[in-house]
């Protein structure tokens, strides 16, 4: 697929079905790219659109699955405005730090692919109001999905989610206790971790079409 020159075009990318409850529409807004005029959309679709469906498929859907609704925050980014960001401030790192994360249609330094999302997981997002710990949820994530990174954040327990080639396995957060909950190395990466969730659903098999 060539970059979308059109809306027409644009139209039919946002169309692109990424797994069973995703479309690539889904992935595609930005309150940078709206606010400032700047179009969020990707030079490579078909690189886009191949790191997005692992993210979706392997990651997303097994939590849509699980606990309801996945909300997006913040998903793909173009070039263009992840470089917009990074100059202003608005949260974002360098464009050469987020290929294969936030933007999707770069391979990274190593030509891996990845994709990232930042998502609210609304069912976890009351219970977080409420005071539980979102090292609970990051717990359960690190049980049962193939993640790459994880990066938690204080607002509504909104968490980074990213799958990547060559799987991280690395948790960090904003939230206290603040810095790296655990990585490849520290005592506590290996093993159970189901003490912390213990009133969580089961994973939910997700079949794949």
């Amino acid at each position: 697929m060539k970059k979308p020159k059109t809306m027409k075009a644009l139209e039919e990318l946002g169309r692109v079905r990424l797994s069973k409850s995703f479309y690539m529409r889904d992935f595609l807004h930005s309150e940078i790219a709206a606010f400032h005029g700047i179009p969020n959309i990707p030079d490579d679709p078909d690189l886009a659109i191949a790191a997005g469906e692992r993210l979706c498929e392997e990651l997303l859907e097994p939590l849509h699955a699980t606990f309801g609704r996945v909300a997006i925050r913040s998903a793909y980014r173009s070039c263009k405005v992840n470089a917009y960001g990074n100059r202003n401030g608005l949260n974002c790192s360098s464009n050469e730090a987020n290929y294969a994360h936030h933007i999707w249609d770069r391979t990274d330094g190593d030509n891996c692919m990845g994709a990232t999302a930042c998502v609210v997981v609304p069912w976890f997002a009351d219970r977080f109001e409420a005071g539980a710990d979102w090292r609970a949820l990051a717990w359960w994530i690190h049980d049962h999905l193939p993640y790459s990174t994880l990066y938690f954040f204080p607002k509504l327990a909104a968490f980074n989610i990213q799958w990547h080639e060559r799987s991280l396995r690395r948790i960090d957060s904003y939230v206290t206790p603040k810095g790296c909950l655990t990585k490849p190395g520290m005592e506590n990466h290996s093993g159970s971790h189901a003490d912390w969730y213990e009133d969580f659903p089961q994973l939910t098999p997700v079949v794949v079409s």
